[in-house]
């Protein structure tokens, strides 16, 4: 049956058209026309479902309703993760039939109790129920604080089989009926129901239930799982219902977020936009920039860029202590940093031996009691040693040639401009961007850890909303020192008000780090975009994440993946208005374009 056809046989009170048909007519009707392209190749009608060429059909009604009807009752039908359509039909009752009618139906109840009691039976507590019942509503219809409606709800689940929608028909009913909210199959109705269901407004099944308006109100089709607030930034758009997505990552209890995403596939966009819309919010903002990407971004909003390299002006030494609060111990801040830095001469040296380890332990303590810091007295304000300073601690030294001759070319070779040199850097700006792009690839490890460190000095000094960003955060993965040290930073952070965001396109190589799973637990945000079918099988045992998630993973475009927040998840996708995008556009021709725009300005 053409499905033209079939709507057109919803016309019954059309007369028939006598007029003869024209040549022309009969040319028109052997075009292609809408009705022709989304009809099925083939339908047939049984007494339970539908054949829809590959597709099966079944369509149910709505026979009764419990007394109460909680709020969102409804929700997990709609969140139900299968093919369905949705038909609600709501015509209302006249207020005046509906008194009377509730008139005759007191009386009727009345009557029947009184009869009870004249035969001296004990009282129907159900006839006790129904009585108060009808007179609370009709109060409250003469007092028009509720209106009677009839209400059709009805429903079309689809399948690729009958088996399949045999399934699907037990877990729809399974979850009404736990909720007392009966259905049944349209048995040779089938053809009727779908047509009711189809977005037609007709009801050819009509069975209908009396409800007034509070237990309406419950039937509200459009909720779904949704991550809005009263407060907090726009992350994007819920694909599932179209509606906002805007959350407050300081509301959890956690303030830590990770991304995974392929390359290409919009994440340091998304970081961007989040980091633009968290700086009108009077957040600070710290970025460790891999590639460089964030520099006009910093340029836009009056940011700092550091750019950290063997021939940069801006140095940070590892040497340097933070300042000692009142409510701290200068003995634990000292330990604290020398643990670190032995941490980093590990990273430097290409490993410690136990020995080797101690040596350096030793030579750190020792090169601060040169500059007269030890724990018995607090340190803030004294000029900090340098690099040079613990060679030549670490020289007179027995057994430390070895570990002598390997830092040599940090002190005194070609990378002696990064390390040896007195910290001139400073990230009072409330957006900072440390680019390390022009670091060799060798020392990026060495980098990011080193600027980590102090800037997790300066977030322990002074208690402030912040943000810091770490972009691919697979180098930091690579060592176990700076995977503990980004790992440590991620269960403290909360206490200094940091929320840490780790993004990382290396999925494989962030999980497979003993680091990875527990930065990943400690961070109550996530966001997933598009994955490449190398890795999506581990997101998915990760995230416990179902077939339809999976494969939605696989098929998104740029700026679309799933985002989770505590609990909740929703499928997004990450939209900016034009000025936002000019901003913060990584894409080579966008910029180049841009580029070409600024230069003609200037020019003319």
């Amino acid at each position: 049956m053409a499905l033209l056809d079939f709507f057109n046989n919803n016309k019954k009170d059309e007369a028939p058209a006598m007029a003869p048909v024209l040549p022309k007519d009969i040319y028109a009707q052997g075009t292609l026309d809408l009705a022709d392209t989304i009809a099925p190749a083939a339908l047939k009608v049984g007494s339970r479902e539908l054949e829809l060429g590959e597709k099966v059909a079944r369509s149910f009604y709505t026979i009764s309703y419990p007394r109460f009807l909680t709020d969102s009752w409804f929700t997990p039908i709609i969140n139900l993760d299968k093919v369905f359509d949705v038909s609600i039909f709501v015509s209302p009752i006249d207020t005046a039939d509906a008194l009377h009618n509730f008139q005759r139906k007191v009386a009727e109840v009345q009557s029947q109790i009184s009869e009870r009691e004249a035969k001296g039976l004990v009282r129907d507590p159900m006839l006790d129920t129904a009585y108060q019942d009808l007179e609370n509503l009709r109060d409250n219809l003469q007092q028009a604080q509720e209106h009677l409606f009839e209400v059709g709800l009805y429903i079309t689940m689809y399948a690729s089989s009958k088996e399949e929608l045999d399934k699907v028909e037990g877990d729809l009913r399974g979850i009404l009926d736990s909720k007392l909210v009966y259905t049944k199959p349209a048995l040779f109705q089938q053809e009727q129901g779908f047509r009711t269901t189809l977005p037609l407004a007709l009801d050819q099944l009509n069975v209908t239930n009396k409800l007034n308006s509070a237990p309406l109100s419950s039937i509200f089709p459009f909720v779904s799982f949704d991550l809005s607030s009263d407060r907090g930034i726009l992350y994007g758009i819920n694909r599932h219902n179209s509606s906002l997505i805007l959350f407050d990552r300081f509301s959890l209890e956690n303030y830590n977020s990770v991304v995974f995403a392929k390359s290409g596939s919009g994440k340091s966009y998304a970081v961007k936009l989040e980091i633009l819309r968290s700086l009108m919010f009077e957040t600070d903002v710290i970025v460790i920039d891999p590639e460089r990407e964030y520099d006009n971004l910093a340029q836009a909003t009056g940011g700092r860029v550091f750019n950290i390299s063997l021939s940069s002006e801006n140095h940070i030494n590892p040497f340097d202590l933070p300042p000692v609060k009142e409510d701290e111990n200068p003995s634990d801040i000292l330990r604290s940093t020398i643990i670190n830095l032995v941490g980093l001469f590990r990273i430097m040296l290409g490993g410690l031996s136990p020995e080797e380890d101690a040596i350096i332990d030793r030579a750190i303590s020792e090169t601060y009691a040169l500059k007269d810091i030890s724990g018995d007295a607090d340190f803030t304000g004294v000029e900090p040693p340098l690099l040079s300073d613990f060679e030549n601690v670490l020289s007179g030294m027995e057994g430390s040639t070895s570990l002598v001759q390997r830092l040599s070319k940090y002190t005194r070779g070609t990378w002696s401009g990064f390390l040896n040199q007195p910290t001139n850097v400073d990230i009072k700006n409330q957006f900072v961007v440390f680019s390390v792009r022009d670091m060799e690839d060798e020392l990026k490890p060495v980098a990011m850890y080193i600027v980590t460190h102090f800037i997790w000095n300066a977030v322990r000094h002074e208690l402030k909303k912040r943000l810091l960003i770490i972009d691919e955060a697979w180098w930091m993965m690579k060592s176990e020192d700076t995977a503990s040290f980004l790992f440590s930073i991620a269960k403290r952070g909360r206490k200094y008000f940091l929320g840490l965001s780790t993004i990382t396109q290396d999925v494989e190589d962030f999980l497979r780090s003993p680091y990875g799973k527990p930065i990943l637990t400690n961070s109550s945000m996530q966001l997933l975009l598009k994955q490449s079918p190398t890795t999506v099988d581990v997101l998915q045992q990760t995230f416990n994440l179902t077939d339809e998630e999976k494969f939605l993973l696989l098929e998104s475009g740029v700026g679309e993946g799933l985002f989770f927040a505590g609990l909740k998840h929703a499928a997004i996708k990450v939209v900016a208005s034009y000025t936002e995008d000019q901003i913060i556009t990584s894409d080579p021709s966008q910029l180049l374009q841009i580029q070409r725009e600024k230069s003609r300005q200037e020019s003319a």
